[in-house]
């Protein structure tokens, strides 16, 4: 399992309640505890909870699709995020699996329970759906993803004009209606539609990528910036599509956290100025 690719949700102080709640329902754990950040273990993924303030809200342009083997599975977890929570897609049976919901829990984060087999070891895949301007550039994304990053491939397809048995045909034939990907082993699923959501990709939920040196992040950085991506501060970006990452070096962590918080204090603000994260300046903090 790659843990060096996870996602980040974003909280207004109420990540350790939520990661409380997640650990309970997929019978995870927590494996750092702080005020600003709340790592979790599902299912041997790492998931972290961040709490970062009112400005941003999770939005069902990122849902989590759980691979389940059973249907008492699925029930069992619907059973628990609908506490407090609303369905999207009511858990039925559908052409595409025998048992299947879409909802968003109390929290605002989305979940899609799939009665099916899994094309890897892990449980939990992030979905993007690509809309409103995006729409029609799931492939062109996952084209571009692939090639950014190693052992990453495209795996199954389906379009709309291929799968759309017993539904009526609102999406252009070549549209995708899901697809499946993978980002040095991580797997992602995507799809696109053309519905007018009120929402759009946004920071409430953002995938980490850390690196090993310089070289990975500028490479990482100024691939996912160019073509009309965007940087942000302290290690965050918004590639093309609006799709947001946090490029962030290993050495950055291990610096941050050592036990001299003097330093470590150092290494914070040197990385608080920062866009992209520039490993010899947090060095040169640290050592000052």
């Amino acid at each position: 399992m790659n843990n060096d690719i996870f996602p980040c949700l974003w909280y207004d102080g109420d990540a350790k309640e939520s990661a409380e709640f997640y650990c309970n329902i997929f019978d995870g754990k927590i494996t750092a505890d702080t005020p600003v950040v709340m790592n979790v273990d599902l299912f041997g993924q790492k998931l972290m909870l961040l709490n970062g303030g009112p400005q941003f809200k999770k939005n069902a342009s990122v849902s989590f699709m759980v691979i389940c083997e059973t249907e008492d599975e699925v029930q069992r977890y619907w059973d628990q995020l609908m506490e407090g929570g609303m369905a999207l897609m009511a858990l039925d049976s559908y052409s595409w699996s025998k048992k299947y919901g879409w909802l968003k829990d109390k929290y605002d984060v989305t979940w899609q329970l799939f009665l099916g087999e899994k094309q890897s070891d892990q449980k939990i895949i992030p979905t993007l759906m690509f809309f409103h301007e995006n729409n029609g550039k799931a492939m062109e994304a996952m084209e571009l993803y692939t090639k950014t990053f190693p052992n990453s491939k495209i795996g199954n397809i389906l379009k709309y004009g291929e799968g759309s048995e017993g539904h009526p045909i609102t999406e252009p034939a070549e549209n995708i209606q899901h697809a499946h990907f993978e980002i040095d082993t991580y797997s992602f699923f995507c799809m696109d539609n053309s519905y007018d959501h009120q929402f759009d990709f946004n920071e409430g939920i953002s995938m980490v990528v850390m690196t090993d040196d310089q070289e990975q992040t500028d490479k990482y950085w100024n691939t996912l910036t160019s073509d009309g991506g965007r940087e942000s501060m302290c290690g965050w970006l918004k590639d093309k599509y609006g799709f947001s990452w946090q490029i962030v070096p290993k050495r950055l962590i291990k610096l941050m956290s050592d036990a001299d918080q003097e330093k470590a204090g150092k290494v914070v603000q040197a990385m608080m100025k920062m866009q992209k994260i520039v490993i010899q300046d947090l060095e040169d903090a640290y050592n000052s």
